[in-house]
Parts: C-alpha cells; sequence; structure tokens
C-alpha cells in the first residue's frame, strides 16, 4: 500500500465548492473541520474532536464572516491546544471570562446600569416603575458609584449607597437590585 492511503485527507473543500453547497448536511475538509448546512441554508464551521473518550463540536463561526482559510487556520489552532492535552472549548471560554473581567474593570457603575436598562427597560409592563429606575439611580447611586468601575464596587459601596436613604425613603431603598448588577457589584 502506498503511504498516502494511510494518510487522512484534507483540504476537501474549496473555496467555490463552499459557495455552491446548498444541500443540509455536514461536509468535511479534513483533521477535524466541518462546513455544517443547516435546512435553511445558514452555513457555518465546526470542528469536530474528541476529549476523554467523547465526541465534541465548537462552532468557528458562519461562513459569511469565517473564510475556508480563516476556518482552517482556527480549527489547528484548536487541535494545537488538544496536542496540549488543553481543551478548545473550556480554553476559549476561559479566554471569554477573562476579557469580561477586564471589560469589568474598565466599565463603570453608570454604563453598566445604562446598558441594564437599555437592554431591560423595554419589557418593564409599568410604565411609572421604568421611569424611577433611572430617576432613583441618578439621585442617590451615580452620585457615589457612577464612576466607580464595576470591579470596584464592593459592600461598603452599596451601603454608602443606602444606609443615608433607608430611613428617609425605605421603599426606594428597599427595592431590589437586578441579580446581574448586584452580581457585579459583589465582584
Amino acid at each position: 500500500m502506498e503511504l498516502e492511503s494511510h494518510m487522512r485527507k484534507t483540504n476537501q473543500l474549496s473555496a467555490i465548492k463552499v459557495a455552491k453547497l446548498t444541500a443540509p448536511g455536514r461536509y468535511g475538509d479534513g483533521f477535524g473541520l466541518w462546513l455544517q448546512v443547516a435546512p435553511g441554508g445558514t452555513k457555518s464551521w465546526l470542528f469536530r474532536y474528541q476529549r476523554d473518550g467523547k465526541a465534541r463540536q465548537m462552532g468557528l463561526g458562519p461562513v459569511h464572516t469565517v473564510s475556508l482559510a480563516d476556518a482552517r487556520e482556527r480549527a489547528a489552532a484548536a487541535r494545537k491546544l488538544l496536542l496540549d492535552r488543553l481543551d478548545p472549548i473550556n480554553a476559549r471560554q476561559a479566554r471569554n471570562a477573562s476579557q469580561a473581567a477586564l471589560l469589568a474593570q474598565t466599565m463603570t457603575f453608570r454604563q453598566a446600569a445604562s446598558a441594564y436598562i437599555a437592554a431591560h427597560g423595554k419589557t418593564w409592563k409599568n410604565r411609572v416603575h421604568a421611569a424611577q429606575w433611572p430617576a432613583s439611580l441618578e439621585a442617590y447611586a451615580y452620585p457615589a458609584l457612577g464612576a466607580c468601575s464595576v470591579a470596584a464596587i464592593d459592600t461598603g459601596l452599596v451601603l454608602k449607597v443606602l444606609e443615608p436613604i433607608w430611613h428617609e425613603i425605605p421603599d426606594t431603598a428597599g427595592r431590589r437590585l437586578p441579580a446581574k448588577l448586584t452580581r457585579k457589584a459583589q465582584g
């Protein structure tokens, strides 16, 4: 037998073939890189591998954003992580968590609260309550916390905001902060 018959086939796809494929399914390029075509015609890249005897697959991005060459590079990077006995999915999650922590260090409380209100305010059914959120934050929280990085906010700073108003305005002071903001405040 020739040596070539024992080697895995690689680079089975071409940019033209990727563009022309429309039938739903998975099409292998080699060494764990797959093109996935969904029933609606959406195309994306997958890296399939085994870790601790379990089959895993990691999305590498949509075809309209990640070219075949880029997908091959991403798959090669994932294979290098496996060579170092690291799970590519876990490595990506750790990198994302690290980036989120870095963002939390640079994002101010005002920015985080504004982003929360922008994302969730439209779902609040009570207009009065929706209007009270920014007004209460402006009056009570922003003077002490607005410019602080989210990562720097601790229980002491939260108490600094709440203690003066607990007795004067118990309804405002007693309102629960959204879980997302309280988790960030706790670090």
